[in-house]
């Protein structure tokens, strides 16, 4: 017996600005949204980046029907590797997603090992029991979709991630006329944007970028290298005819950026002239002054180009004091300091930065208050759910909301795991699943917990202080003076005179005798060594008995 009752489950993206992944199940049957990472807080350390939590999923892959990618950004296909490992289920994207979702599988083992429907946007495409309608929205990534689900319980409307663009780099607006005619449909639910619920006004149109570009490559006296995120299509094809109007050769600088760069070339997305375009070491045999380097690292992240460049530790070419280099990108939240650390460095080293909080060249890809509130008033739904962002976003998404008159109890605010369900057009609150963060570290996906995480920042914040004994096992007694090792505690000049006092310490509880001599010994150490040092290092005790 069918129930069509259908159950929408987020499984990232709510509460938090990345990671999303939402999950629509109805008879049995699942349709999954975006497969999206996460970067890590700067408390996160050793943490590569965080996927969903989509466990929920873990024995239900037989059931589900397909995976639709909204765009090709990291925060919408950067875990898609680790989804497909446990979920073969065909994807549907549009042609430069499907080219992006391409590249990230080769990079991780899965070259020609998924099924990749290919869609465009104004298609409708009946996946299991959900009836799909692909509409264009304008982002800054070429071909985004938003997406019309219906289904037997009612029509959803899931935006994606959007902006009100009417000047957009590919000339191809969001689809006002699509939304106009669902609302004619009647939309149940509106899942939608909230990352920019809290910018008053409009984003601006991502042409007020190439003035400032302009500027930049004009002006600079030597190289110009400009960092982004590797999925910004938009934002490279705007570098590429700043260059050209600049008389400078371009080159993408590492592997995601020239593997991405070379994908949207092929599908025609990126239109650079061969004349122009140059390989890394063509450019760096160039005169500075006719060249534009275009590369990974706006966030600051320790491993990108320009994380290398700012410590000096890039291997191809360094930093160069009349280099002028632009940060093409907003720092994702959590990401500020890191940002701030790298410009620093990289002013120090003599180089001219240019960043968005200085001049204009970045601009948001989301919509801002009055363009969500346009959405509202175009899409008309019955329930509303904010989606894509932190909950202090969610809510301020909630009140535009509510100023457009949707009422307070049709007003679902959800974090992930919390599910939301909706029969017969009437939404209501489910139960809740599990939602958290899957760390990632190397190759390790979700052997790190909080607690892990927690030693590190100890570790970090407090050093260590390690004692090794060699006791005889018959007279419990010290066979030599302990070795003690510090790192990250005192400096050398210090541990001259508290390491011997440590050893003394150590020795007279070992001669004391006692029920349990490890633990003594590390209550005695911490508590002289607080004395001490006001410190608080973590003090581990390894016993050898001979």
């Amino acid at each position: 017996m069918q129930n069509n009752k259908l159950r929408i489950i987020p499984l990232g993206g709510l509460g938090e600005v990345g990671k999303n992944m939402m999950a629509y199940e109805i008879n049995d049957q699942i349709l999954l949204v975006d497969a999206g990472l996460m970067f890590p807080d700067n408390d996160m350390l050793g943490v590569d980046y965080i996927i969903p939590d989509f466990e929920y999923l873990h024995d239900k892959s037989h059931k589900i029907v397909g995976i639709i990618i909204t765009h090709g950004h990291e925060d919408h296909i950067g875990a898609i590797h680790h989804v497909l490992r446990e979920i073969p289920a065909p994807i549907f994207g549009t042609p430069l997603t499907l080219g992006l979702v391409e590249v990230k599988l080769a990079r991780n083992g899965l070259a020609g090992k998924a099924e990749l429907r290919q869609v465009q946007a104004g298609e409708t495409v009946q996946i299991g029991p959900f009836k799909v309608d692909f509409f264009h929205v304008s982002h800054s990534i070429p071909d985004a979709v938003g997406l019309a689900i219906g289904t037997k319980a009612g029509l959803v409307v899931h935006t994606g991630d959007y902006k009100f663009d009417h000047t957009p780099v590919d000339n191809w607006p969001t689809d006002f006329a699509k939304l106009a005619e669902l609302s004619t449909r009647g939309v149940d639910l509106l899942l939608s944007d909230s990352t920019n619920a809290e910018r008053p006004g409009w984003t601006p149109s991502e042409r007020v970028i190439e003035p400032a570009l302009d500027d930049a490559i004009r002006n600079a006296k030597g190289r110009v290298i400009i960092a982004t995120f590797a999925s910004l299509i938009s934002r490279m094809q705007q570098v590429a005819d700043a260059s050209v109007r600049n008389k400078r050769k371009l080159a993408f600088v590492g592997t995601s950026m020239v593997d991405n760069a070379k994908m949207a070339r092929k599908l025609g997305y990126l239109k650079v002239p061969d004349e122009t375009l140059v390989t890394v070491e063509a450019a760096l045999n160039l005169p500075d002054a006719q060249v534009v380097l275009m590369c990974t690292g706006s966030q600051g992240e320790p491993s990108s180009i320009i994380g290398r460049l700012s410590a000096g530790t890039n291997r191809q070419f360094d930093l160069k004091a009349n280099d002028t280099v632009v940060l093409s990108s907003h720092p994702i939240p959590g990401n500020e300091e890191a940002v701030s650390k790298t410009i620093n460095r990289m002013l120090r080293v003599g180089a001219n930065v240019i960043y968005d909080s200085i001049a204009p060249v970045h601009v948001s890809g989301h919509a801002s208050q009055e363009e969500q509130k346009l959405m509202l008033s175009l899409v008309r739904p019955k329930y509303f759910m904010p989606i894509h962002g932190e909950l202090r976003q969610l809510k301020r998404h909630a009140s535009l909301a509510r100023q457009i008159g949707i009422p307070e109890e049709r007003i679902f605010v959800a974090e992930n795991g919390q599910v939301i369900e909706m029969e017969a057009g009437v939404v209501s609150l489910g139960e809740r699943i599990p939602g958290g963060y899957v760390f990632v570290e190397g190759g390790a996906v979700g052997e790190m917990d909080r607690s892990l995480l927690k030693e590190r920042e100890q570790l970090a914040r407090a050093g260590i202080l390690l004692i090794n004994l060699g006791i005889d096992k018959y007279s419990n007694r010290l066979l030599e003076d302990p070795e003690i090792v510090t790192r990250g505690f005192v400096s050398a000049e210090e541990a001259e005179t508290l390491i011997p006092a440590v050893s003394k310490r150590v020795a007279d509880v070992i001669h004391g005798g006692g029920f349990n001599v490890e633990k003594d010994i590390v209550d005695v150490v911490r508590s002289f060594i607080f004395n001490e040092t006001k410190r608080r290092p973590l003090v581990f005790v390894t016993m050898t008995k001979v």
